[in-house]
């Protein structure tokens, strides 16, 4: 394997200086994950990266860079600031790469669509992704910089919780396909309204390169407040998908999907059910034809797809089929989740747990899964966390399994009431813990 990063790579991209010659073979914030050959990144975030630099050579690093020069016994490239030596060579990675390069973004279904995307594209040629959900101020960043300087494609996901973020990280990637996966309220807390999630969202067209295309949902209430705002940054090619559009979902059964991709009949198979996966591969399999793939080869592929841990994931608890759902929540995630319970066959059981970060309109958000529980015949419904307790106070006796304060206290009464042949969701924005759910269930199991 060649190297990622040489030493005289690495300074000239960052201007720092290398105490030794290297050569990494990858990059790592994290000694525990570290592999050898690694060049460890010391950041100073949840704590200071450069308390473990010894640690990463015992790991058998490659090198360290590090904002001062320690005492270590290994090479380092020492720079003003870490977390810019990081941006630095994230930006000379994109400089060097001929890599067909598409970003997501989006309230919901981000790293869903991203995982679509790495089936679709590595089915035409060498593709690198962004690992997990990194997709913050160092995780784009440090995915951008691990890029293989073979790469054919690249697909990095984007995320953001102020304004201005996207704008800061999109810089970075330059990407020749910007795609929205949908519009949501999330993050209200912090934005007010939608349309405002909406504008940081379109941050990622600005940096679109020149021809790229920016792609939208069509079925949004927003699509036309995005495609403005694409249309400011100048971007050359506006698509859309959706009900209507260049990328067209005529049908879909389970997993099957019928597709129109800019005019071109397409059928393909998820590898997982449900309404949003089918139009999260929609959007993936039209940025698939805007970075002028093969769109029937990429959708073949699709059929190897299988819901994300936390996303959609399924498993077997003592005959209890459970749709893991734990990882987030907003309240049109929690709609599209209850669609697909809705679709099942058995008694269908809701664990539902706060919704995160909704702001002054949090109480009428929970109150508003009463409509989407109801449409799907929902037969019991729990519930954890303050904010739900609007929502218990709404529902009809006859679907009350408990409420409780935490997610821990709604496991006994949960477990308690299963029984052979039940379907259970569960769902709730992460800090709503219900892990603790996921992992009882599990135990449950055996597995």
């Amino acid at each position: 394997m060649s190297a990622l990063w040489t030493s005289d790579d690495a300074v000239a991209a960052t201007l720092g200086n290398a105490t030794h010659a290297f050569e990494a073979k990858g990059l790592s914030i994290d000694t525990r994950t570290l592999k050898p050959g690694d060049l460890f990144v010391a950041l100073k975030d949840a704590r200071d990266g450069h308390d473990f630099v010894g640690a990463a050579f015992e790991r058998k690093a490659a090198a360290a860079l590090v904002s001062r020069k320690m005492e270590a016994n290994g090479p380092q490239l020492v720079v003003a600031n870490a977390l810019r030596g990081l941006e630095d060579l994230a930006r000379a990675s994109r400089a060097r790469s001929d890599a067909r390069i598409a970003a997501v973004t989006g309230s919901a279904g981000k790293t869903t669509t991203k995982e679509i995307l790495r089936l679709a594209l590595g089915a035409l040629g060498t593709t690198h992704c962004s690992a997990a959900s990194y997709n913050n101020h160092w995780g784009v960043p440090l995915s951008l910089a691990s890029m293989p300087r073979d790469s054919r494609y690249a697909v990095f996901e984007i995320g953001m919780n102020h304004f201005g973020e996207i704008r800061a990280l999109v810089s970075l990637v330059r990407p020749h396909v910007a795609l929205v996966t949908t519009i949501a309220p999330a993050h209200l807390e912090f934005f007010g309204t939608c349309e405002a999630i909406a504008d940081a969202k379109s941050e990622i067209f600005e940096s679109i390169t020149p021809g790229g295309a920016a792609l939208i949902p069509s079925d949004s209430p927003y699509a036309g407040r995005l495609i403005a705002r694409a249309k400011q940054s100048h971007v050359a090619r506006i698509m859309t998908f959706g009900e209507t559009g260049d990328a067209k979902l005529v049908s879909h059964d389970g997993a099957r999907v019928k597709a129109e991709i800019l005019g071109t009949p397409v059928e393909f198979s998820t590898g997982a059910p449900g309404r949003h996966i089918a139009n999260n591969a929609l959007g993936a399999l039209l940025a698939v034809a805007a970075l002028e793939g093969d769109v029937l080869n990429a959708a073949a592929a699709l059929k190897g797809f299988s819901a994300l841990k936390g996303r959609g994931a399924r498993f077997d608890a003592g005959g209890v089929e459970v749709i893991d759902e734990s990882y987030n929540a907003n309240p049109a995630s929690m709609a599209a989740a209850l669609g697909l319970l809705g679709g099942s066959n058995g008694r269908r059981i809701a664990v539902l747990g706060d919704m995160l970060e909704l702001g002054a309109d949090a109480e009428t958000h929970h109150a508003g899964l009463l409509k989407p529980i109801e449409e799907a015949k929902a037969d019991l419904v729990f519930l954890s966390g303050p904010s739900m307790r609007v929502l218990w106070d709404r529902l009809p006796a006859s679907r009350r399994g408990a409420w409780a304060a935490t997610s821990a206290e709604i496991v006994a009464p949960l477990t308690k009431e299963l029984r052979k042949g039940d379907v259970v969701l569960v769902k709730g924005s992460n800090g709503s813990k219900l892990s603790v759910v996921i992992d009882a269930l599990k135990a449950r199991a055996g597995a």
